[in-house]
C-alpha cells in the first residue's frame, strides 16, 4: 500500500532565521507570513533551534519595570522565559534540542511524534541534516479531507487488488464522510480481519464498518479426537 511521507505534506520554501537574527524581524516574519514558529539555522542549514510566537511574547509578560529580575524561587520554566523575555535575538530566543522530522518519515509517525512531544510542528530534515521544510498539525490533518470517492477508489486499488487478490466485485465498499463500509464475502475469517486492518491504514479513513462474511473459519480451534 502506498504511504505519504512527510515530504508530500510538508511546507517549503520554508521561512528560517539564523541566530544572529534580531528579535523584531523574527516577529516581522511570523506576522508577515501568518506563521507561528520558524526554525533557526547555521550556515549549513542545520537547524540549531526553534522560535515560535510563545518565545516572543515572553517580553510582553515580564515588560512590568523589573518583571525580568530574578525571583528568590522560581521554576525551570519561569527561568527559561524570563530568560527569553531578555533575548534581543534567535539565539536567546529559540527552543532547543529541537525535535525533527526527516522527509522519507511516514506521515502517521510523524503525527505520532508531534502528540507525543506536544508540539503544533517541527522541522523536516533530509539525509543530510539540513533543513528542507515544515510540518505542522494542519498539514497532517489534511489527509482527512481526501474525497470519499479517492479514498475509495485507493482501497479497490491497494487493498482488495494489490495487497489480497481479490476481485473488487465480490466487495462493496462504500465510503461517506471518511467512514468505509466493507460488505460481501471472502474466502476466510482471518482474511476478513486482515481486509479490515488495511482499510483502516488507509490514509483519510476516519473509521471501519465491517459487514464482511467468510465461507470458512480458519482460526477455529479443532476439536481434540475423542480417545
Amino acid at each position: 500500500m502506498q504511504r505519504r511521507t512527510v515530504e508530500q505534506v510538508m511546507t517549503t520554501p520554508v521561512i528560517a532565521v539564523v541566530e544572529e537574527t534580531p528579535f523584531r524581524e523574527i516577529a516581522e516574519a511570523l506576522a508577515e507570513h501568518s506563521i507561528k514558529a520558524v526554525p533557526v539555522i547555521d550556515r549549513d542549514r542545520r537547524v540549531v533551534g526553534i522560535v515560535s510566537d510563545a518565545d516572543l511574547l515572553h517580553k510582553e509578560e515580564f515588560k512590568e519595570p523589573g518583571g525580568v529580575q530574578r525571583r528568590l524561587f522560581e521554576g525551570r520554566r519561569r527561568r527559561s522565559a524570563r530568560a527569553k523575555a531578555a533575548a534581543g535575538d534567535a539565539a536567546g530566543l529559540m527552543s532547543t534540542p529541537v525535535v525533527t522530522l526527516t522527509d522519507d518519515m511516514p506521515v502517521a509517525k510523524a503525527a505520532r511524534t508531534l502528540a507525543e512531544h506536544g508540539y503544533k510542528q517541527a522541522p523536516v530534515i533530509d539525509r543530510a541534516g539540513r533543513l528542507t521544510g515544515i510540518v505542522t498539525r494542519s498539514d497532517l490533518l489534511r489527509l482527512f479531507l481526501r474525497s470519499d470517492e479517492d479514498i475509495r477508489d485507493e482501497i479497490i486499488r491497494e487493498v482488495l487488488i494489490r495487497g489480497l487478490w481479490q476481485d473488487p466485485a465480490r466487495i462493496r465498499v462504500r465510503v461517506h464522510e471518511g467512514v468505509v463500509g466493507l460488505s460481501g464475502r471472502l474466502e476466510t475469517r482471518s482474511l476478513v480481519a486482515v481486509c479490515v486492518r488495511l482499510t483502516a491504514a488507509t490514509e483519510g479513513v476516519v473509521d471501519v464498518v465491517d459487514e464482511l462474511t467468510f465461507v470458512h473459519d480458519d482460526t477455529a480451534i479443532p476439536a481434540s479426537p475423542e480417545v
